[in-house]
């Protein structure tokens, strides 16, 4: 490996280990109030390492949804997944299929925004270092959220429910202001969830699970020429 690309994957992870610190340990105090065990919140951020879903998975199943919906739900929400690992594949020319697949695990959102702002093709030498440090501070901020969640009274852990709210809200504002288009469906989507949960009696994962792919249908019918952004031309 070229020690340089190593030395500048670790220095451009900086800014992602300094941003995921306070959300893994907000996740890691949510994992606790909702009755997992330290283990269990360790072994959620070392297998899955995808915040949204993390979050959305420790909100189900504080709400005593099942394990299929809750897998389902964090599917859909992590596809987008598939779509960053083939754009960043297509820059690893040279690569062994042995180490593609290491780093697809690692690819996250942040670490997709850093990658592409990498010029010239990108090797592990660079984006493994990138994903080991971003890997471990999540995991570790989990952990400490988790020990923190130990310390601190009820009133003030249970608060932290809130991010969950917090996290699809940082998710969905920049993504409105690109594109109006994003924000018509993330209406469609809460107003088809909330109509399904709670007048039509359909459990909260299933109703989540309905919204995204009716949503996501809509918008692939009607806004499947739309690019955001762009102003019509007169």
């Amino acid at each position: 490996m070229d020690k340089e690309q190593m030395k500048k994957g670790f220095r451009d992870a900086i800014p992602i280990v300094v941003g995921y610190v306070p959300v893994a340990m907000a996740y890691g105090l949510m994992a606790k109030n909702a009755g997992l065990s330290i283990y269990d919140t360790a072994l959620m951020s070392l297998m899955v390492f995808a915040g949204a879903s993390q979050f959305m998975a420790v909100g189900l199943i504080a709400s005593f949804v099942g394990f299929g919906e809750i897998i389902i739900s964090t599917f859909l929400v992590n596809f987008r997944h598939f779509l960053m690992s083939a754009s960043l594949s297509s820059r690893l020319k040279n690569t062994d299929k042995r180490w593609r697949l290491i780093m697809a695990f690692g690819v996250t959102d942040e670490v997709f925004s850093v990658a592409s702002f990498y010029k010239g093709d990108i090797g592990p030498s660079y984006l493994v270092p990138l994903e080991v440090a971003s890997y471990g501070s999540w995991v570790l901020g989990g952990i400490l959220g988790h020990f923190m969640g130990q310390a601190l009274p009820e009133a003030v852990g249970s608060s932290m429910g809130v991010a969950l709210y917090a996290m699809f809200m940082a998710l969905l504002i920049p993504e409105v202001r690109e594109n109006w288009a994003i924000a018509v469906l993330a209406i469609i989507s809460a107003t088809i969830n909330t109509i399904l949960y709670s007048f039509v009696g359909i459990s909260k994962g299933w109703s989540i699970v309905i919204a995204i792919i009716v949503a996501s249908a809509f918008g692939a019918t009607v806004f499947k020429n739309y690019k955001g952004g762009e102003e019509d031309e007169g």
